[in-house]
């Protein structure tokens, strides 16, 4: 393909699989890689976004890092979905809980992610974009999370712009049923559904914004594996 590689990702057309499987911290995609799928070979190293491609239960995967916030996720999804044929994107990443259901360790399966981010406005919609993730993801990692006997919750979480912000509304998206923040879901959505193409997020809850609760850096990249199990099931 004449737009590969891009000036972000240095693998070849052909290099990634159809579904590629992201996480914020590339850290945590090299252990996915090392862990979890057979024979890893590392496609994207540009900017330190490390990627790798290999095959779990047969089955050909990619893993990839998409760095922090919806303007990095919007580049790297952006380019998988139209650049390389990527059919399927599932973000795995770490999110404050706001629900009192959700303790630390608990999965949230991303059906809608509201934002306070302006990403969607390039698509010049006369009304509000909801993004979602594909039904068919949703149900299949739910089966996932009750075949595992995961604790899990589906349903909104905010995608915010601003992890230390002036004026943080919690209570506001509380009220509005929000289970969780996290800062790259909504774009993600939003470019699948742009490409035609499938996503889905699932997340981790790393700490909890009304309790306090809260994990390490080092908690959050190698011991959040159920997550990992979970995507790596509807592959």
């Amino acid at each position: 393909m004449a737009n590969t590689p891009t000036p972000h990702i240095g693998a070849k057309y052909g290099d990634f699989a159809k579904t590629v499987i992201m996480a914020g911290d590339p850290l945590r995609a090299k252990f996915m890689a090392e862990n979890f799928i057979d024979n890893p070979v590392l496609v994207n190293e540009v900017r330190g976004m490390l990627g790798y491609t290999g095959s779990y239960c047969g089955k050909p995967v990619s893993i990839m890092g998409h760095g922090m916030g919806i303007p990095s996720i919007g580049i790297y999804s952006y380019e998988l979905f139209n650049f390389y044929g990527v059919e399927t994107i599932i973000r795995v990443g770490s999110a404050g809980a706001y629900s009192e259901d959700l303790h630390i360790g608990d999965l949230v399966l991303a059906m809608g992610a509201s934002t306070d981010s302006n990403y969607g406005s390039q698509f010049s919609l006369p009304g509000v974009f909801a993004p979602t993730a594909d039904f068919g993801l949703i149900r299949k990692a739910a089966d996932s999370c009750e075949k595992f006997g995961f604790r899990y919750k589906v349903g909104n979480v905010l995608s915010s712009d601003t992890f230390y912000s002036d004026t943080p509304h919690t209570e506001d998206w509380r009220k509005m049923g929000i289970l969780a923040v996290e800062m790259e879901a909504s774009a993600l959505y939003m470019n699948a559904a742009r490409a035609g193409k499938k996503a889905l997020t699932i997340l981790t809850v790393s700490d909890h914004v009304i309790t306090g609760e809260a994990t390490t850096p080092e908690e959050r990249r190698t011991t959040f594996t159920n997550m990992m199990k979970v995507a790596l099931s509807l592959v």
